[in-house]
């Protein structure tokens, strides 16, 4: 009676073990975003030109179109990304997380990361219209302020902070290669690294999933930044 016993408890013990490792494996499996050939499992918000070329995803500036976000058909919470980027140096761009779709007009308070002569935050109401792609963005920027990492909230709330005077973390991008960035978003706390350099560490509850998406920037009319790319590589996603 007691060798059933034992047979019928390690049979449960096992199978509970086996249940634990398939859950744990399903958590942190890495999801890789771009399968490296095609637009399978991305959707296009705004209408820009994108396409994959040599292993990557490009967004090719053209005039007369808003900015324009290809995002993930499912929607993710906590994770830590890894994905490298390489920028042309006329255009900005950004990995959006945690980002929607608003169902109806609405209104914020904005800021754009100017100031006014006083020091003071150049801070505007902006009213947004109903279907504008929204969230989370961790930007990019060739500029020599070099606030690459940083986080703003795109259609929304603008600069969520600045690197302030972290002169590593504004020195981290690279101009004209290929640049690595981590990104953690694991419940309201936002982690930034630009290759490997610390950038952003950031507390902010407003939103807990949603859409990941990379952002081509509209140019207007600015026949100079026509034809200018920003490419993607290497998309992962580990879920926490």
């Amino acid at each position: 009676m007691k060798i059933l016993l034992c047979s019928k408890t390690s049979f449960l013990c096992l199978s509970l073990l086996i249940l634990a490792a398939c859950s744990t494996s399903t958590k942190t499996d890495v999801v890789e975003l771009f399968d490296g050939q095609s637009l399978d499992g991305w959707q296009n918000f705004g209408g820009g030109k994108f396409y994959v070329e040599d292993g990557a995803i490009v967004g090719e500036a053209a005039p007369d179109l808003p900015n324009s976000f290809l995002a993930t058909a499912d929607m993710y919470g906590d994770f830590e990304l890894e994905v490298e980027f390489k920028i042309d140096p006329l255009l900005n761009s950004g990995i959006q997380i945690r980002s929607h779709v608003y169902e109806e007009e609405t209104t914020t308070i904005r800021w754009g990361g100017t100031f006014h002569e006083d020091g003071t935050k150049n801070v505007r109401e902006r009213v947004w219209e109903k279907g504008r792609f929204w969230g989370y963005q961790i930007e990019i920027d060739p500029t020599e302020r070099g606030w690459s990492g940083t986080v703003y909230e795109e259609g929304a709330r603008g600069f969520l902070h600045t690197p302030g005077q972290d002169e590593a973390a504004k020195k981290a991008f690279k101009p004209g290669e290929w640049n690595h960035f981590r990104i953690i978003a694991n419940g309201d706390h936002f982690q930034t690294w630009l290759n490997g350099v610390p950038v952003a560490d950031v507390h902010d509850d407003d939103q807990a999933s949603g859409y990941i998406a990379l952002q081509l920037h509209g140019i207007g009319k600015n026949k100079e930044k026509i034809g200018q790319k920003v490419r993607w590589r290497n998309i992962r996603l580990q879920h926490l």
